[in-house]
């Protein structure tokens, strides 16, 4: 096999982390255009994520030993393929105009991005021993400026001339083309994985096994791992929620519609970019946990000051800076989780990829809560959510 330098490989797998944010992220424009197009309360409305995040606890535990199967470079193509199938799948059920359709076509799709996310995030700590925090938060930026493209591309393909459609029919039609073309640069980018024959790293996974001598049998014995999971499923349900229910929180409580608001939400995932960009290079001179502990404490704040605000301009503005210190969560609570791990790495990805269930969870408790009492109300349910994570940056992260 070809051997090419570490920094080609993460390189390469910065288009694995755009696609991953950019598919993701457009749940957050299509979650008001279905509300629309089928008449959805907000729980309802909130099942896409759930079938989009659900899939994480159905398939991670599998992909992740599957990639002890196949390797990593194996798990990249295929990933970028399954997540084309789901993309495609859209046609039929927008042709349908059925709901329950979409929401399949949801858990195909978010199936590929499993396997992409399996594949990953260890991928990039197995090639950066001793700096795992830093490199994996420095090629997420690049998953968040696809996080910061979509709401322009679903705003300018997917809700733009909305009331000109004359039917549901049309309406849900109009995620076909954008879809497709999805689908068509997914299948590309497999076929430029597997020209570049990037290297496989479980042996080095092996080796850092052996280096350790820990006589550990089972992942779970490692109690940092066991709390960064649940630090993961918290994070990512409160992240989802909050992105989830944005759009429509500006439109009821600051008076913006759905076009605008998805030009707003620009601002939340851009504001994750550049804080990982920023976080990378402050993780180099300040411990990663502490970095962590620090943007839970400014996310409690932010939403504690929009709901004592009752939203309007202040509220909106706090609810947006939230994404700036999401920035280094995930990366952060991945790597000090799967740290030390050796051969346990590729088991301990898919175990993490199903705690990413949390955004399936807590999008529809956040939903219900809305439904029953009001929207802006309903955002403690992610606040408790960064309590957590700040108990594992503070505690929960200690190897022992």
């Amino acid at each position: 096999m070809q051997t090419r330098s570490n920094n080609f490989v993460l390189t390469a797998l910065t288009a694995l982390f755009f696609v991953m944010g950019f598919i993701t992220v457009l749940n957050d424009i299509l979650i008001p255009h279905l509300k629309v197009i089928f008449e959805l309360n907000y729980f309802e409305a909130a099942l896409v994520q759930f079938c989009f995040f659900g899939a994480y606890f159905v398939t991670g535990g599998i992909f992740g030993k599957l990639l002890e199967k196949v390797g990593y470079p194996a798990g990249v193509i295929l990933g970028f393929i399954l997540t084309a199938i789901g993309c495609v799948l859209f046609y039929p059920a927008a042709s349908m105009a059925s709901y329950p359709i979409f929401l399949g076509a949801f858990f195909i799709l978010a199936s590929g991005i499993v396997l992409l996310q399996t594949t990953g995030n260890p991928f990039v700590t197995l090639l950066a021993p001793g700096k795992e925090a830093t490199a994996l938060t420095l090629v997420q930026a690049f998953n968040s400026l696809g996080t910061t493209l979509a709401p322009l591309f679903g705003a300018a393909f997917i809700l733009s001339d909305t009331v000109k459609y004359a039917s549901k029919i049309e309406e849900a039609q109009s995620v076909q083309v954008p879809y497709l073309g999805i689908a068509g640069v997914l299948i590309l980018l497999a076929v430029v994985i597997y020209l570049l024959k990037l290297p496989d790293v479980r042996e080095k996974a092996e080796q850092v096994s052996n280096e350790n001598h820990d006589g550990k049998k089972s992942v779970f014995e490692y109690s940092h791992f066991v709390l960064g999971a649940a630090a993961i499923f918290f994070y990512v349900g409160a992240e989802v929620s909050i992105g989830s229910f944005l759009i429509l929180t500006m439109k009821e409580f600051a008076g913006i519609e759905e076009i605008a608001g998805a030009k707003y939400i620009v601002f939340y995932w851009g504001g994750t970019m550049i804080g990982r960009f920023v976080g990378s290079a402050i993780m180099t001179k300040i411990a990663p946990n502490k970095c962590l502990a620090f943007n839970s404490i400014m996310n409690i704040c932010l939403i504690t000051l929009a709901v004592l605000v009752s939203g309007g301009t202040v509220g909106m503005i706090a609810l947006i800076l939230i994404g700036l210190f999401n920035s280094i969560m995930f990366p952060t609570i991945f790597s000090l989780a799967t740290k030390n791990l050796g051969k346990f790495t590729s088991q301990a990805s898919g175990i993490i990829n199903m705690a990413i269930v949390g955004g399936a969870l807590m999008p529809p408790v956040q939903g219900l809560v809305a439904d029953y009492f009001n929207l802006l109300l309903s955002y403690i349910v992610p606040m408790l959510c960064y309590f957590f994570v700040l108990f594992f940056a503070l505690k929960g992260y200690k190897t022992r």
